[in-house]
């Protein structure tokens, strides 16, 4: 049986490695649940386990909304679909000019006129906890069950709570 802190840290490193590779979530405020939007998460390279960035505009439903630090959550899947994530944490505006300066990219300049837009707004995503789901394949999933083998066995090792 595989120990419960192993899991947890391949699991945090899963989807640390993933987020970093694959970047969309649907973002939301808690008291917001379904009205998530996709942004663009990104990482400082000095802290490559968070806090999360997020540019937007100041126009947006969710900057309108934020007032101060709010209760948050982001959902995420992988590319591949081989990894799944909820993530809570906190959300706030931190138009910090450096960390601009840092996350600065073609990607975010072309939604914007320059660094200097009066529109930018810098969302800082603190996570606290999250829940990791790896997908185990259905297809052979199915196989199992027309064999007669219960296939949550193959499961049980591919979910992790885990604390960010």
């Amino acid at each position: 049986m595989r120990d419960d802190k192993q899991n947890e840290s391949e699991a945090r490193e899963g989807f640390w490695s993933a987020l970093k590779s694959d970047m969309t979530v649907m973002l939301a405020l808690d008291e917001q649940a379904g009205h998530a939007q996709p942004m663009t998460a990104q990482l400082r390279d000095e802290a490559p386990e968070g806090p999360i960035y997020f540019f937007t505009s100041s126009d947006t439903d969710l900057v309108r909304a934020l007032d101060g630090e709010r209760s948050a959550f982001f959902t995420f899947a992988d590319k591949g679909h081989a990894l799944f994530a909820t993530v809570q944490g906190s959300l706030k505006i931190d138009n910090d000019p450096t960390t601009i300066d840092d996350l600065w990219n073609r990607f975010v300049a072309a939604w914007f006129d320059g660094r200097e837009d009066p529109k930018i707004r810098l969302l800082r995503f603190e996570p606290t906890e999250g829940e990791i789901w790896f997908d185990a394949n259905s297809f052979i999933a199915g196989v199992k069950m027309m064999l007669g083998i219960d296939p949550k066995e193959d499961y049980k090792d591919k979910t992790a709570q885990i604390s960010l």
